[in-house]
Order: structure tokens, then C-alpha cells, then sequence
């Protein structure tokens, strides 16, 4: 499955090899949370950006149209005319961010849906469930995604029930796979580390999770509201002790300065909204930095959103038309500045694996880590 073709320091090269397809790393999937990228991007778009590997939901998909739907229509790469692989997320965040109210048992949660108030429970074995209805390449195990800061125990505590629910994600991925109906037989499982910000239940966690020789290993609990020093800290003391032969995701991450520096920690794989969220509100990357193409200056201004960029809005759209559609409220403008931020994460992560084949990484890095962070 994972193949680590070359490294430039801890930055990694490799290929991911699945049923639906093989992904170079290092790779950042493009979230369509409900089976479709917000902003009216389509999945035929999103083969024009370079998207290798699309992200969806499992409790949204689950809510609505239903996974039992999904499984009837096919499965989601039909469902959505999607033939690359498909990550889908556990439900686990969702559940924990959203349920107003919710029990944490130790079958699993108890919660109410934010759609329609309807009683839902989730567990392990219902999340696999979920996913193997939705047929996706990639399923990730159901973990408790816990608040931060949260006390030591408390996050001892969850990090051995992530455990257990681990190992029943595993045996029930098992069981479904081997199923005459199941849509897609060779679903892999991924793993995910907890343990808030205290290093010791990091590490411990993620030595007990690595045991269990799953088909890649996820970092979650970063990016949630702590400073970005801790995230990288964490990153330096967790990430060595994840399996080297297996593929490595830093979950909800992030900036493109973050995903250039979690490379750089030995991380192969990211996923985040903030491309797609911010271009909505009219905020866009660029190789000079990020620009507010709402803002008076751009009135007039006939160059691209990004003259270093070759996306599809770049060759053919103006900064002034763009401005325009976003103050005359055009869903247009939104979707021409989703897809040229999609773009720029893609060609990121390209221009970053090239920079590991050329061992370059480190003037890459030194060159653009701080330069994309910074507002033009």
C-alpha cells in the first residue's frame, strides 16, 4: 500500500496504492464534506485541479441522504461520478463538536442529531458500518475526540477506550469485508492518536495503536485551538514513534504554512476546509501570500488572482471581475475562488514532493514556509 520512494531529511516521498487508485505523497485532500466540495464545485472540476483524493463525511452522510441510500445508488465514488479514492472521516469530530447533548458509554455515543433532533447512537462497529455502506477507500477508526484543554485522567481515560474501540473497529472491518455484498472488499483502516497535548499519553497512545499493524496511522486533537508552537512540538515528539512503512495524516491541518512544516516533521498526508471556507468569504492564496479579493484595491486591477498560477480562473478571469462578482454577491465569485484555492493546496503539495525528489526541500521551505503565511 504505502511506499516510501525517497526522503530529504525527516520531509517524505511515497506512493499510496488502493483499490480506486494510486496518490503521491505528500498529498492534500480536498474536503467535500457531503459528498461535494462547498461552493459549487463538482468532481469533474476537481480532476482539472488535481485533487487525488477527495474527503467526505461519514455522521453527514449518515444524517443525510443516509449511507443506506448511498449504499443502494452504488456506493459514493457512483454516487458522486468520483472514480479516485475516498477518505471518509469517522463521524468522531462531528459527533463531539456538534451533539449539543451527548453520552459517552463505553458501547459508545448517544447523541442527538443537529439536522432534526432524531436520537442517534454511534459506535464502532456502527461506524464501520456506515463506511463500508458508503463503500470509501479509505474508512478511519471511531475515536473520542476530546476537548482541550481537558485534564490528565480524563485524557488518559479516553485515550484507552480509543483503544478499545480501535480494536473493534479492526474486527468489524474484518467482518464487513469479508461480506458477498459489501460494495468495497478491500476498504482500508486507519487509526487515529490522541492524547490532547501531554506527551507521555502521545506517545504511549500511539505505540499501543501502531501494535495493532493498521494500514495507516492519523494525528488527531491538533489544530483545535492551540498555539501553533504546541501543534509542532507535539508533532516532533509523536511523529517518530509512527510506524515508518506506514502512511502518516495530520488531521484538520491546515495553513499552507502548516502542511509545508508538517512535512517537514515527517507527516505525508492533510486534509483542511480552509481553502474552500475562506474562499467563500473572498480570502485567496497566492505564491506572494494570502490576499482579500473584496478589498478597494482590486477595483481595477486586470491581473490574475495569482500571476504565478496556472489554474483554470488564473488563465481566465481578472481580480477586478472577480471583486465585482463577490460585491454584486455572484455565486460565481465563490466558486472561481474555490477552485483556483483547491488548486494552489494541489500544486502545493506537487511542488513540495518535487522539492523532495530534487533534495530541496529545505530551501523550499525556507523560501515559501513564512512567505504564504503573510497577508499582501
Amino acid at each position: 500500500m504505502f511506499t516510501l520512494i525517497k526522503t530529504d531529511g525527516k520531509a517524505r516521498r511515497g506512493s499510496f496504492e488502493t483499490v480506486h487508485g494510486t496518490f503521491q505523497t505528500p498529498c492534500f485532500m480536498n474536503v467535500g464534506t457531503a459528498a461535494a466540495i462547498k461552493g459549487g464545485v463538482s468532481s469533474l472540476d476537481l480532476r482539472e485541479l488535481k485533487c487525488q483524493v477527495e474527503l467526505c463525511n461519514t455522521y453527514h452522510l449518515h444524517v443525510r441522504p443516509t449511507d443506506r441510500v448511498i449504499k443502494e445508488m452504488g456506493g459514493l465514488h457512483r454516487f458522486m461520478n468520483w472514480d479516485k479514492p475516498i477518505l471518509t472521516d469517522s463521524g468522531g469530530f462531528q459527533v463531539f463538536s456538534l451533539a449539543k447533548l451527548r453520552r459517552i458509554k463505553e458501547e459508545g455515543v448517544y447523541f442527538n442529531s443537529h439536522v432534526d433532533g432524531r436520537k442517534i447512537f454511534m459506535g464502532p462497529e456502527e461506524s464501520m458500518q456506515i463506511q463500508s455502506n458508503l463503500g470509501s477507500t479509505i474508512a478511519m477508526a471511531f475515536d473520542e475526540c476530546v476537548e482541550n484543554p481537558a485534564s490528565y485522567e480524563y485524557a488518559k481515560n479516553s485515550c484507552d477506550r480509543t483503544v478499545r474501540w480501535l480494536v473493534r473497529c479492526k474486527e468489524e472491518m474484518e467482518r464487513l469485508n469479508s461480506l458477498h455484498d459489501t460494495i468495497n472488499k478491500s476498504q482500508l483502516l486507519f487509526g487515529i492518536n490522541q492524547g490532547c497535548t501531554y506527551k507521555e499519553l502521545r506517545i504511549s497512545h500511539m505505540e499501543q495503536i501502531a501494535a495493532l499493524d493498521l494500514d495507516g496511522y492519523a494525528v488527531g486533537g491538533l489544530a483545535v485551538g492551540e498555539p501553533t508552537e504546541v501543534m509542532y512540538d507535539i508533532l516532533d515528539t509523536v511523529v517518530p514513534v509512527m510506524p515508518e512503512n506506514k502512511i502518516r495524516y495530520l488531521m484538520g491541518v491546515g495553513t499552507p504554512s502548516n502542511i509545508i512544516e508538517g512535512v517537514a516533521r515527517g507527516i505525508d498526508l492533510f486534509d483542511c476546509v480552509m481553502p474552500s471556507r475562506n474562499a467563500r468569504h473572498g480570502t485567496v492564496f497566492t505564491w506572494e501570500g494570502i490576499l482579500h479579493i473584496t478589498n478597494a484595491r482590486y477595483e481595477t486591477d486586470d491581473r490574475p488572482l495569482d500571476p504565478q498560477c496556472d489554474c483554470p480562473v488564473c488563465r481566465n478571469f481578472t481580480r477586478a471581475y472577480i471583486r465585482h462578482l463577490f460585491k454584486a454577491e455572484e455565486q460565481l465569485g465563490g466558486r472561481l475562488a474555490v477552485m483556483h484555492n483547491l488548486y494552489f493546496y494541489n500544486t502545493l503539495a506537487e511542488r513540495i514532493r518535487n522539492a523532495i525528489e530534487e533534495d530541496s526541500f529545505e530551501a523550499f521551505r525556507s523560501a515559501y514556509s513564512e512567505t504564504l503565511a503573510k497577508r499582501i
